[in-house]
């Protein structure tokens, strides 16, 4: 089986040292700071608590990939899907799998399923129909991940101790299939546990309504989510969100066992671990807000649920991101003869 991971950053980058350590054939697609350290000097990983691993994993940049595989897994951020999107899936064999590991909703959430359809499209999650025209939806198969994984510097990645540690695969229609269970078997036997979920789209939801409240409030605050949740006032917003969150799931059929004051014990004293979002403000990367807040309150607006909590760090986390996007415009230097004559 060749294996490809399209998005060689945190998790892309895990998946893929466990993967070449269990003697797969696996490439690695990465651009920019990070293509250069995977080519020059290899992926380290290191764990909390000791282990570590270092690899020479063959690694490729976007537009490079060669021949076709039979397994992709997909680990961009959904900001940056729609521009790779037919790289991806002229990557795919004939018969091959799309794994997509994003955090947020995934574009085809309202594709050959059970859940209720709102009366409007979600525009967010594929505004110009570029990924419902790249992708065969019989290729896809969707995945949530928990494993916090924190990139350190260009391809040195730390991995914190924590509680939940899987992969879920899923069709996208709820069947039961052949080629989830071989992925599953894959990716476990590299050492990731990895199960199989006839209902993708309750496990989407499931981790979502983490990430719904822990991802733009440690963003917007610079605080991990241990802080947030000592503070009263953090608090009360976060459980909040989480409220609204659930009654937007319910609005389409989806009934969550998530209790938000558990969730908020369960993050109590964690002042170390970064959520994603907060690692993209750091490194002033763009950020993945509109997959994980905005598809929420689109369903919100077409099933008639109020969330105004959600609705004001969204206009305060999409602020932060404009100011991102305008920092990374890149700047053309003067001329050194120009200098010179100033």
């Amino acid at each position: 089986m060749r294996i490809l991971i399209y998005g060689a950053g945190a998790i892309g980058g895990y998946l893929g040292a466990l993967l070449a350590d269990a003697g797969m054939d696996v490439t690695l697609v990465a651009r920019g700071a990070q293509y250069r350290a995977l080519s020059s000097q290899g992926l380290s990983v290191q764990w909390e608590g000791g282990r570590a691993l270092q690899r020479m994993v063959p690694t490729i940049q976007p537009g490079e990939v060669p021949g076709r595989y039979d397994l992709v897994f997909v680990t961009l951020k959904a900001t940056q899907l729609a521009a790779a999107a037919n790289d991806i899936a002229g990557s795919l064999a004939a018969q091959g799998s799309l794994v997509m590991i994003q955090n947020g909703l995934p574009w085809w959430y309202f594709e050959r399923g059970n859940s209720r359809q709102p009366d409007a499209p979600l525009s967010s999650l594929d505004p110009e129909r570029a990924l419902s025209r790249s992708f065969d939806l019989d290729r896809v198969v969707g995945a949530v991940i928990y494993k916090p994984v924190m990139t350190k510097a260009p391809g040195q990645l730390f991995v914190p101790q924590a509680a939940d540690n899987e992969l879920i695969v899923g069709e996208i229609d709820d069947r039961d299939s052949e080629r989830c269970r071989e992925i599953a078997a894959v990716m476990s036997a590299a050492g990731l546990p990895t199960r199989v979920t006839l209902d993708i789209r309750r496990q989407k939801w499931r981790k979502l309504m983490i990430n719904l409240v822990w991802n733009p409030l440690c963003a917007l605050t610079q605080s991990p989510s241990g802080a947030i949740a000592a503070s009263p006032a953090g608090a009360e917003l976060a459980h909040t969100m989480m409220l609204e969150g659930l009654a937007v799931a319910r609005s389409v059929g989806v009934e969550l066992e998530f209790d938000p004051a558990a969730e908020l014990r369960r993050v109590a004293g964690n002042f170390r671990q970064q959520p994603s979002m907060l690692q993209d403000v750091r490194a002033g990367r763009p950020l993945e807000w509109e997959a994980i807040l905005q598809s929420v309150i689109d369903i919100a607006g077409s099933t008639g649920v109020a969330v105004p909590a959600l609705k004001n760090i969204a206009a305060c986390i999409s602020l932060l991101d404009s100011r991102i996007r305008a920092d990374r415009v890149a700047i053309v230097p003067t001329p050194v003869a120009q200098r010179a004559a100033a």
